[in-house]
């Protein structure tokens, strides 16, 4: 068998266990979201749930969840998900205004985070750059904050 034959035959056996899953494991994922490298513990940590690249990392408004949970707890949980691809964006709102405070040229002077964990560059990432895979009944994933000032 050839990579091409061994990668069909990998999907075909894939595609037929994801239709045996019963309807309640297939939507019921559950992702949980543990950020590190906190400079302080004041204030919040707002995460966004984004599933297409639509408003993705800024509009929270546009993520199908968000969540901001104190500091402190460093870890919060999105339950209910379908699998599929998602990215998620978390600000440290270290004075709790409700935003990303900026200064000079828009640096950010707050905490910031993405999942995958990607190189920050002169703007923010793509969803693509991002994205990970929910899938089964738990996933976990880490996301370690920045602070550029």
């Amino acid at each position: 068998m050839n990579g091409q034959s061994i990668s069909l035959a990998i999907v075909s056996i894939l595609g037929v266990q994801m239709m045996t899953l019963p309807v309640d494991a297939v939507s019921n994922s559950r992702l949980t979201v543990e950020v590190s490298g906190l400079r302080n513990q004041n204030g919040t940590l707002c995460l966004s749930l984004f599933s297409s690249e639509q408003g993705f990392p800024n509009q929270s408004d546009r993520a199908i969840a968000s969540r901001c949970i104190e500091a402190k707890e460093a870890t919060a949980t999105f339950d209910q998900l379908p699998p599929g691809r998602y990215a998620v964006a978390v600000i440290h709102d270290s004075n709790d205004d409700g935003k990303l405070n900026t200064g000079f040229l828009g640096i950010p002077r707050e905490g910031f985070g993405f999942s995958r964990n990607p190189r920050i560059g002169t703007r923010a990432p793509s969803f693509r750059d991002t994205a990970f895979l929910v899938a089964g009944e738990s996933t976990k994933i880490q996301i370690a904050l920045r602070y550029l000032l």
